[in-house]
C-alpha cells in the first residue's frame, strides 16, 4: 500500500512545484517507484514533476476530469507505486473543485507549504489557519519554504506551539532561499525543464535539501494511505481504428497531456509525432493536431516553414481534419505580434492576428458541446494573447462559471476541416466527442 500526500499552500508561488519535485526526485532517485500528480488542468508544473519521478503526471480535477476518472487514475497509481505525490493548485480552498476538496474525497494527507521569507510568529498562524479552515481535512503537516537562515528556520519551528501538535503542526522542515534550487519562471509559469540546462541539478539540490528533514523521512514512517474503490471504465469504442493523427510535438507545440494521447489510442489512432522546429515534414496522416506551447517564442522559425504550411494547407484543402488548440490557433493566424510589438507573418490558415498581450487574457475551466454529443468535452483556458479576426465563431465554450477572468467563453472557429480554439480540452472526460475533432463532419453542425 502506498503512502500519499498533497503538496498544497495557501497561495501561488509559495514554492509547492519546488517541495513536490524535490521529494519525488528525492525517492526515485533511492529506487522507490513514485507517481505524481497535478492537481487542476496543468502543463508546465507536470514536466517538472515528471523530470523528477521519471514517470508521466496527470491532471486530476474534480469537475474536468470527473471523480470516477479521478479515482480511477489514483487507483491504478496506488497499485503499483510507493509514493503518490500530488501537487496542488493555486491556494489549498481556492477553485470549485479545490485542492482541499480533492484531499478530503480521496483521504490524502496535506502537507502545507508556506513561503516564510517575509515572517516569523505569523507562520503558526497561517499553519493554524490552513490546518482548522475545515473540519477533517486531512493533514500531515507544514513545510516552511524561503527561509533565510538557521535562526530563522528556528523561529518558524517555535512559534508552532509545541503544547498543542495539532494546531498547525507537526513541523516537516524548510527550504533555504536559494537560486540553486528554486525553478526558472516566465509569463506563464515556469520554464520547460528540456529548456534548463541545470534541471537535473537543481532537482538533485532540492532533494538533497529535504533529505534528512521530516518531510524526506523513509516512507514506512508515513501512515499507509488507502487508495480509493474506483468504478470500472466504460468500454470504449474505436470509431479512430486505423487513423493517423500527426502530432507537432517540440518546444513550440509542447503542451500535450500524456493522458490525451492514451485517449486517442484508447480510441483506435495511431499518434505519428513530428518537430516543425526541426525541420520535419507533415507525416502521412489522416488528421492533424497542433498542441499548445510557445509559438510567441519561436515565431520567426515558424515564419521560415514555408514548405510546412503548404503541406498544412494542402491537408485542409483535402478535406483532413486539423484541430488546432491555443498555441496551435495562433501559429495559424496570418500574424502573430510579439511581446516587443513584432509582427511575424505566419501560416495563414486562419485570417487574423495573434497578438501576444502583457497580462492574462482568460483563465478558467470550460466545456465545450458537441453536436450530437450527449457529454460535452471538457477542460481550461488560460492564455495571455488575443485573436484578432472578423471570421465569425462556430461555437464557443462554456465556463464551468461566469466571471470576469474566466470571460463569456472561449470562440471556436472552423474552416472546412479546420478546427480551432484557445480551449485546451481533456480528452478523457469525452472520449467520443475527443474522436469528432478528429472526424471529417463537422463537430459543431448537426
Amino acid at each position: 500500500m502506498a503512502a500519499a500526500l498533497l503538496i498544497a499552500a495557501p497561495a501561488s508561488g509559495q514554492g509547492k512545484t519546488t517541495v513536490a519535485a524535490a521529494l519525488a526526485r528525492l525517492h526515485a532517485r533511492q529506487g522507490r517507484r513514485v507517481r505524481c500528480f497535478k492537481c487542476g488542468p496543468d502543463f508546465l508544473d507536470p514536466m517538472w514533476l515528471e523530470a523528477a519521478s521519471g514517470r508521466p503526471v496527470d491532471a486530476l480535477d474534480l469537475w474536468i476530469n470527473g471523480p470516477d476518472d479521478c479515482a480511477q487514475r489514483l487507483a491504478a497509481a496506488a497499485s503499483k507505486a510507493d509514493l503518490i505525490i500530488v501537487e496542488g493548485v493555486m491556494g489549498l480552498f481556492d477553485g470549485e473543485p479545490s485542492a482541499a476538496d480533492l484531499a478530503q474525497r480521496f483521504g490524502i494527507p496535506v502537507a502545507a507549504v508556506i513561503d516564510a521569507g517575509a515572517m516569523a510568529g505569523t507562520f503558526a498562524a497561517v499553519a493554524h489557519g490552513l490546518r482548522h479552515w475545515r473540519h477533517a481535512l486531512p493533514w500531515a503537516g507544514v513545510f516552511a519554504n524561503r527561509v533565510g537562515s538557521p535562526r530563522h528556520a528556528d523561529m518558524l519551528r517555535e512559534a508552532l506551539d509545541p503544547a498543542r501538535p495539532d494546531d498547525g503542526g507537526p513541523w516537516l522542515g524548510q527550504l533555504s532561499r536559494s537560486d540553486t534550487v528554486a525553478l526558472p519562471e516566465r509569463h506563464l509559469g515556469l520554464t520547460m525543464p528540456a529548456e534548463a540546462a541545470d534541471t537535473r541539478a537543481r532537482l538533485d539540490a532540492a532533494a538533497d535539501a529535504v533529505a534528512g528533514q521530516p518531510l524526506g523521512r523513509e516512507l514506512a514512517a508515513w501512515p499507509r494511505w488507502q487508495p480509493p474503490q474506483a468504478p470500472q471504465p466504460a468500454p470504449c469504442r474505436r470509431p479512430l481504428a486505423g487513423r493517423r493523427i500527426a502530432v507537432a510535438r517540440d518546444a513550440a507545440f509542447a503542451f500535450i497531456y500524456a493522458a490525451n494521447l492514451e485517449v486517442l489510442r484508447a480510441l483506435g489512432a495511431r499518434p505519428v509525432f513530428f518537430s516543425p522546429l526541426a525541420g520535419d515534414p507533415l507525416p502521412p496522416c489522416d488528421a492533424l493536431w497542433l498542441p499548445g506551447g510557445y509559438p510567441e517564442l519561436h515565431a520567426a522559425r515558424l515564419a521560415e516553414l514555408s514548405g510546412l504550411r503548404a503541406q498544412i494547407a494542402a491537408h485542409v484543402q483535402s478535406g483532413k481534419p486539423l484541430w488546432a488548440e491555443c498555441g496551435g490557433l495562433m501559429v495559424l493566424a496570418e500574424r502573430l505580434v510579439d511581446s516587443a510589438g513584432r509582427p511575424h507573418a505566419l501560416w495563414g490558415l486562419l485570417p487574423g492576428t495573434a497578438v501576444l498581450g502583457r497580462r492574462l487574457a482568460a483563465l478558467g475551466p470550460h466545456e465545450m458541446p458537441l453536436a450530437g454529443e450527449a457529454m460535452p468535452l471538457r477542460g481550461h483556458s488560460f492564455h495571455w494573447s488575443r485573436f484578432e479576426t472578423k471570421l465569425e465563431p462556430a461555437s464557443f465554450t462554456t465556463p464551468q462559471r461566469r466571471s470576469a477572468a474566466a470571460g463569456d467563453g472561449e470562440a471556436v472557429y472552423e474552416l472546412g476541416s479546420l478546427r480551432a480554439s484557445w480551449f485546451h480540452p481533456w480528452f478523457a472526460s469525452s472520449p467520443a466527442a475527443a474522436a469528432r475533432l478528429f472526424d471529417t463532419p463537422s463537430p459543431f453542425r448537426p
